[in-house]
């Protein structure tokens, strides 16, 4: 049971042992469409008016509508309220090179069964190929024999899919481990996640969500004085002494939750 989240639901993860990728991907071109289309101050029912009403994903039905807008809130919540969503659409603005990775981090935050894939995926050389059975048996240790085989197989082709979208993997039928080249914006949203999670200094240069980025610990300190300088977040650097902020992305009450959760 991926339980340890479920204490930082207040910023928008998600935890247990159940996900939308038993039925979805993670979506990548609806979700660049919905936010091309929906200004980003607007709410929640702007979001959902979007697709159920206007249409933007020209769906044929009103159901269909309906439950392509419950996915993409699962995995992304929709909501400005919401913190985890709130930054991602604050960074996706200017930052179109670096969407895949945004819109992966912020599933990733929503979605245990994606999480549960990480180590499968992220310990691959370039080049290798994608075992599907490694990839089953990382799904296995979350959800046991709770899944039938059908679901199962499905779950490991949702998750292959969206790893391809984020750039981690290539190909069609065999999927094959490439490096991503994370943006500054894409290297502050990690920070942020691991941030929300009570984790400062330099232990944020070593989350989950840092390797997601293919980078090393030296390699995130020229992204993030970058991320400073375009002022993504707040950065002290003296030796090894590291000390980041997000006084730009977080509000003050959310800054003071986050230590209270860790």
């Amino acid at each position: 049971m991926d339980s340890e989240y479920q204490r930082f639901e207040v910023f928008g993860f998600r935890g247990g042992d159940i996900g939308t990728h038993t039925s979805r991907t993670i979506m990548f071109s609806e979700l660049d469409t919905l936010l091309t289309a929906v200004p980003g101050e607007a709410n929640k029912t702007a979001y959902d008016s979007a697709i159920v009403e206007d249409n933007v994903f020209g769906k044929p039905t009103v159901a269909t509508r309906k439950l392509t807008a419950q996915r993409l809130s699962e995995l992304y919540a929709l909501d400005g309220a919401v913190p985890v969503f709130r930054v991602l659409r604050r960074l996706w603005r200017n930052d179109s090179q670096g969407r895949p990775h945004l819109a992966f981090l912020c599933a990733l935050a929503r979605d245990p069964l994606l999480r549960a894939t990480v180590e499968t995926v992220i310990s691959l050389v370039p080049g290798e190929e994608l075992s599907r059975q490694k990839m089953t048996n990382a799904l296995n240790g979350l959800v046991g024999d709770r899944m039938n085989p059908a679901t199962l197989d499905k779950v490991v082709r949702n998750v292959s899919s969206s790893w391809t979208q984020s750039g981690h993997l290539q190909g069609r039928a065999r999927k094959f481990r490439q490096i991503v080249r994370p943006t500054p914006p894409s290297a502050s949203y990690a920070f942020v996640l691991g941030y929300l999670q009570g984790i400062r200094g330099l232990r944020l240069f070593e989350t989950l969500w840092t390797r997601i980025l293919d980078v090393t610990v030296s390699d995130l300190r020229p992204l993030a004085m970058e991320a400073k300088r375009l002022g993504l977040l707040d950065l002290k650097i003296a030796g090894d002494v590291v000390e980041i902020g997000f006084s730009n992305l977080l509000t003050s009450q959310e800054i003071k939750d986050s230590r209270v959760t860790h």
